[in-house]
């Protein structure tokens, strides 16, 4: 059974959390929260579930790296403050305890990551003698396990798209993701994401990172993005958006290579149906969808889709987030010292303990 601590309790940790305390062959033994709030509660009374687990959140980093755990789940936010983010990684990574995560989406194709994130995360994993694995859905599943079994069913490719068509209407979280994306905002103003450099950053790297895989070379990665606003007032989960303010986005990276656009990758993100009505929806009425489409011979399009069973969509992709880290805890404890791609553990790696 391995031993572990969680850090972060926000919307992809609490449910990272919630699988670990589930989990028959993981046992939790530290908790960190930054809110004061949560510091000092029960984890399990965190995640909501029943009865008490023993162990409670502290905001104390030294205390937790000093339980020598197994491995860290590392979910807390770390794009908007990433040298912070760094430091917190490397110290447990020193101290031989191996993380896997799902922020910093720059590291989901690790040999794109420039040196000032990848080296210090580097020399702490050569130090501990221990390994980083970050990966998530979107950047992370759709854009390396999902687009790999896509392609291996065709004998030539000649483009790859990979997309997320979602509504975001449900998704409470307007603080990071709706001020990211612009939400709310009036179309002359420019979010964070779509700020010079950043999508091509961010998405960018499994352009590039693919192409890699498939042996060809890039001319050129380029970005693009536009705005919906809406004429009326749209109200959900996530905000309010008065007339005249943005309520949909669609952006994406294209890999060029002979001057035509080979690999892409790409969002359209609503608020609620009736945001952009003649953008892309998901196929047969569902709320959001992941889909690699290969044009080749044969064509192939593989559509996923999360929280089936009742669960709201985006309820399930940060459960299938947290997932995507919980889930390869065991195949990241035995790999090789060093930070891992998706292509360097096994697909099956991915389901070990999902069932019991």
């Amino acid at each position: 059974m391995r031993r572990i601590i969680q850090f972060s309790t926000g919307n992809v940790g609490v449910h990272a959390l919630r699988s670990i305390l589930e989990r028959p062959d993981l046992e939790l033994v530290g908790v960190h929260a930054n809110s004061p709030d949560k510091i000092g509660r029960d984890a399990a009374e965190l995640c909501g579930l029943p009865g008490h687990s023993g162990v409670t959140a502290t905001d104390d980093i030294d205390a937790l790296v000093d339980l020598a755990a197994d491995c860290v789940v590392y979910t807390s936010q770390a794009e908007t403050r990433p040298m912070e983010a760094i430091d917190e990684i490397s110290r447990f990574l020193r101290a031989g305890t191996n993380v896997v995560g799902t922020s910093f989406v720059w590291l989901v194709a690790p040999d794109q990551a420039d040196d000032w994130l990848r080296g210090p995360l580097e020399a702490a994993c050569a130090q501990g003698n221990s390994t980083l694995y970050v990966n998530g859905i979107d950047p992370g599943f759709s854009g390396d396990t999902m687009v790999y079994s896509a392609l291996s069913l065709t004998a030539r490719a000649t483009s790859v798209t990979v997309q997320e068509i979602f509504d975001y209407g449900t998704y409470d979280d307007a603080e990071f993701t709706g001020v990211s994306f612009g939400f709310g905002a009036p179309p002359d103003h420019t979010p964070i994401l779509f700020s010079p450099g950043v999508l091509a950053s961010m998405w960018g790297a499994q352009v590039r990172s693919l192409a890699v895989e498939l042996g060809i070379t890039l001319d050129d990665v380029l970005e693009r993005h536009e705005t919906w606003v809406t004429p009326e007032p749209i109200d959900c989960t996530m905000m309010r958006v008065e007339p005249g303010r943005v309520a949909a986005v669609k952006f994406g990276v294209d890999g060029v290579s002979g001057g035509r656009t080979v690999i892409t990758m790409e969002h359209v993100n609503r608020l609620t149906e009736a945001a952009a009505p003649d953008w892309a929806y998901p196929p047969d009425g569902h709320p959001g969808v992941h889909r690699v489409i290969v044009d080749g011979s044969p064509g192939i399009e593989i559509n996923a889709h999360v929280g089936t069973s009742g669960i709201d969509h985006n309820q399930g992709g940060v459960i299938a987030t947290a997932a995507r880290a919980v889930n390869v805890i065991e195949a990241v404890c035995l790999a090789p010292t060093g930070i891992l791609a998706a292509r360097d553990l096994r697909g099956s790696a991915h389901v070990r303990g999902v069932m019991w």
